[in-house]
């Protein structure tokens, strides 16, 4: 038995320390994972910078959040006010605002 077990516990050691190794960067995707990769190259703000732009503009509505579309390269922040969802759609190489809606 303590044959078996000393195999099983180094396998189990190597598959922990596997699972914690970070992913490598053409791993991430999505969204998030383009945002990131314009945002390093250079052809986009980064988040921060378009929400410095917008929130002060969206007084007394609450900010819920981001989206990123890499194809239109825009991000679309999303506000609530009064049971009313807003979307604002701004050009990420800008920082325009590009169209608004609820």
């Amino acid at each position: 038995m303590k044959i078996l077990l000393a195999p099983l516990s180094a396998l189990s050691l190597l598959a922990i320390g596997v699972a914690a190794l970070p992913l490598p960067a053409h791993a991430e995707s999505g969204e998030q994972g383009e945002a990131r990769k314009e945002r390093k190259a250079g052809n986009i703000l980064s988040i921060r910078q378009i929400e410095k732009i917008v929130l002060p503009r969206m007084a007394g509505k609450q900010y819920l959040g981001p989206d990123y579309d890499p194809a239109a390269m825009a991000y679309r922040l999303k506000f609530i006010q009064d049971g009313k969802v807003y979307f604002v759609d701004v050009d990420a190489r800008t920082g325009r605002i590009i169209g608004q809606s609820r």
